[in-house]
């Protein structure tokens, strides 16, 4: 048997398309007593008889079509004429894609498919089919009652191009099961196993090898057009892959539209999602992807009432029903109220919309938008099909609400009020204590306390950012200046005014004082006096003649929109330390979660002029696992490694950076053990304890002292600096360094210096060695403290 009349396939049926039951059920009526049934019924035998074949078998299909109009009458009976523009039926094999003695509606929904249109059954693979066929002989010949009905459908597209799903249904009445002398008995014990063994494709093959059966007869094929309920199914399923982390968003929203498509049979139809905020009555786009929003097509966000006329926007609000215009031209001519949103839909080549409420738990999300290009296609008659399809948008819009939220929760968390995972069970399990206690209305919440950790600190500040912030307010100050002095001398030439000169004077001041030097309240002065006194008298002259007009037009176009202010070098530097601080924070973020394999520590970083971090480590922080002083060890050589890393890593985007700035390193070392403390008004952990305090009296003041003795700061650019109280501490770091310079990231001369006495805190000395900068350095694997000790032994 050929599938299409082209791709052979294999079966353990061999079809014999054959009218015998049809013909013995004509002979009994040829016996009958009604002579119109008997007389009709010996006609057919008679045109038949010269045709041994129709009862015997076809295997040539081209028999089918010399016997087309014989077939017909013979399947009459099944086939009624009245039917024929309202039944979708056929003649078929079941599983096989062949049909004859089609029906006519049938025959025109083929014919809008295309010529090159194939028909297959939808996900029914080989595997499939030929188990289906053998359960076949299995209850046709063995009369078991396997239930192998699954729902099949044909994809067949109309002439508008749009996907129809046909649900298909089988009667194999006149169908026969015959053994060839290929089969096999079926023993009660094959069965069994067959019945277990669905997916053994080689065991059916052994019991029911091709070819092995013959199916004689013909089956009855009806379709039914489940378009709407199989676009329903489909949309649930894209609604699932739209929530997931689906990387292709533009074809879930592609899908999605191909399905409303199916849904409304409209072939140019579209979708789209406005979100609305109550509070501040305005519509916005969606913070999630893939729907866009044809409210608002061109922008952002936009009042509510700019939108819609208040009498339309209240209906819309407070009936929460479908909005809906199926003329959007008539509209415009009837509607002069919202006349701007009528032309608005039509300036998209919109003629026909349904702007339909999301609700849920009775707050108004937004509104889902269905629109088409022709008039009158969506209307208040269709829009009720969007009554199947809201619930389950509504809860994936809602959803992914949620989810925006958690995401939002995790960034502000992670970035703001972190609860480092390796503590996150302490503050569970005090958490889980207040929600199971039976008074836990009077039960105080517990603060959270770790003792016997050891810190570890660490900074990349950048050098001199308070200088290069002010001269980058210092030169937008006196470009700003340079530029309004040019527009006043220019006015002064069309108006002797002894205002202007006044201004022009003042301005010439601020200029020379600004050259000179940049006091603390300089920028705000400067900023207040433009801001209050100058831009308001443009603001008169600009209207005065065309030339002062496009020269102030001009000076203002060069302010930035949002401050009113040149604000470039301020912008460059401002980009810059940004950029520089979300490159090392995320370096560091990379690298600790490689630290966090070694032994579970706490840790946080802090975004200032640079990225701060500190590190705890110790018993008391992971209590089920056995804490070893090795591990403290792994940790500072890590935080060395990782440190380099940074460095690197500003190395290689210094080129790109808007404004040139230079980073220094520093590192802490504290070998004592302290406590810390979760602060419940400060929402964060600080040390707990007078004596505890001295580390962080250390960490304040360390970074900005000098070498005991000289006028230097201990950090200098494109070195790292390691401070320390102990000589223990000394020796340990210092074969950390020597590793390191074997490994080629630091280089070869190392300084000692003693720090400067600092207030309540003297005795400080201190290591300062070279970043070697390698493009290659962050495919440097993370150095273990053991392979440390083998490596230094064996030097």
């Amino acid at each position: 048997m050929k599938m299409d009349d082209e791709n052979e396939i294999i079966s353990p049926l061999v079809a014999r398309i054959s009218f015998h039951k049809v013909l013995e059920a004509l002979e009994k009526i040829a016996e009958s007593d009604v002579d119109y049934r008997s007389d009709y019924a010996k006609a057919l035998l008679r045109h038949t008889s010269p045709f041994p074949e129709l009862r015997d078998g076809i295997s040539d299909l081209s028999q089918l079509e010399k016997h087309k109009d014989l077939i017909k009458n013979l399947l009459a009976d099944l086939f009624p004429t009245a039917l024929q523009k309202n039944e979708i039926k056929a003649a078929a094999i079941p599983f096989f894609n062949f049909t004859f003695n089609r029906t006519e509606r049938f025959e025109d929904i083929l014919a809008n498919a295309g010529d090159d249109f194939g028909m297959a059954i939808r996900n029914f693979e080989q595997h499939e089919f030929y188990v289906f066929c053998c359960c076949l002989v299995l209850n046709g010949y063995y009369g078991q009652h396997f239930d192998f009905s699954r729902p099949l459908f044909y994809d067949i597209p109309d002439q508008d191009g749009i996907m129809k799903h046909y649900r298909i249904l089988y009667n194999a009445d006149f169908l026969e099961i015959i053994p060839t002398e290929k089969a096999i008995a079926i023993t009660p014990e094959d069965i069994t196993l067959l019945m277990n063994n669905f997916d053994d494709l080689e065991l059916w093959k052994q019991k029911f090898p091709p070819e092995s059966w013959v199916v004689k007869g013909f089956g009855i094929i009806s379709l039914f057009d489940a378009t709407s309920e199989i676009a329903i199914s489909n949309l649930k399923t894209n609604l699932l892959l739209a929530n997931s982390s689906h990387p292709d968003k533009a074809a879930i929203k592609e899908k999605f539209e191909d399905i409303f498509r199916s849904i409304y049979r409209i072939p140019d139809l579209h979708i789209g999602f406005t979100e609305i905020s109550m509070e501040d009555n305005m519509f916005k786009i969606a913070p999630f992807k893939p729907l866009k929003s044809y409210i608002l097509s061109g922008c952002n966000e936009m009042n509510c009432n700019e939108v819609f006329c208040h009498e339309t926007l209240q209906t819309m609000l407070d009936e929460k029903k479908s909005y809906i215009i199926s003329d959007v031209e008539a509209y415009l001519e009837n509607n002069a109220v919202d006349k701007d949103f009528a032309e608005h839909l039509l300036s998209q080549n919109i003629k026909s919309c349904i702007l339909a409420p999301i609700i849920k738990n009775e707050k108004l999300l937004g509104f889902f938008e269905v629109v088409s290009a022709r008039p009158r296609e969506l209307n208040s008659i269709n829009a009720v099909k969007l009554d199947y399809v809201l619930p389950f948008l509504t809860d994936t819009i809602d959803r992914n609400y949620s989810e925006l939220q958690n995401e939002i929760d995790a960034i502000i968390q992670n970035e703001y009020t972190a609860i480092h995972h390796s503590v996150y069970w302490k503050f569970k399990e005090e958490a889980l204590k207040h929600i199971v206690s039976p008074d836990k209305e009077n039960l105080a919440y517990k603060e959270i306390v770790f003792k016997e950790v050891y810190p570890l600190y660490g900074q990349i500040d950048i050098k001199g950012s308070s200088t290069a912030r002010n001269e980058s307010i210092e030169k937008d100050l006196i470009r700003q200046i340079e530029k309004l002095l040019s527009v006043f001398r220019f006015i002064h030439k069309q108006e002797k005014l002894p205002l202007i000169e006044q201004h022009i004077y003042e301005l010439e001041n601020m200029e020379g004082e600004l050259k000179n030097s940049l006091k603390a309240d300089t920028e705000s002065i400067v900023q207040s006096y433009i801001a209050n006194e100058i831009h308001p008298v443009l603001q008169h002259f600009d209207t005065t003649n065309d030339e002062v007009h496009e020269k102030i037009k001009a000076y203002f176009d060069t302010l930035d929109s949002k401050v009113k202010m040149v604000y470039e070098s301020r912008k460059d530097f401002d980009d810059t330390l940004s950029m520089i601080n979300k490159q090392m924070a995320e370096v560091l973020d990379r690298k600790q979660a490689e630290a966090q394999a070694f032994f579970p520590h706490y840790y946080e970083r802090f975004k200032t002029d640079g990225v701060e971090h500190n590190l705890y480590i110790g018993a008391s922080i992971s209590p089920n696992q056995n804490y070893s002083p090795l591990y403290l060890s792994n940790l500072r050589l890590w935080q060395l490694q990782a440190m380099c890393e940074m460095e690197n890593e500003y190395y290689r985007i210094r080129p790109t950076l808007p404004y040139d700035l230079d980073v220094t390193s520093l590192i802490l070392v504290f070998s004592s053990p302290i406590s810390i403390r979760f602060r419940m008004d400060e929402k964060r952990f600080d040390v707990d304890g007078t004596y505890n305090a001295r580390y962080e009296v250390v960490k304040k003041r360390i970074d900005k002292a000098f070498i005991k003795g000289t006028t230097q700061r201990i950090t200098e650019k494109g070195k790292i600096t390691i401070v320390y109280s102990h000589r223990q501490e000394e020796i340990e770091y210092k074969r950390y360094i020597q590793y390191l310079q074997h490994n080629n990231m630091l280089d070869n001369n190392i300084e000692s210096f003693e720090v400067e006495d600092l207030q309540g805190v003297t005795g400080l000395k201190a290591l300062r060695v070279g970043i070697l900068y390698s493009n290659n350095l962050n495919s440097t694997e993370m150095m273990s403290y053991e392979n440390l000790l083998k490596e230094i032994s064996n030097k």
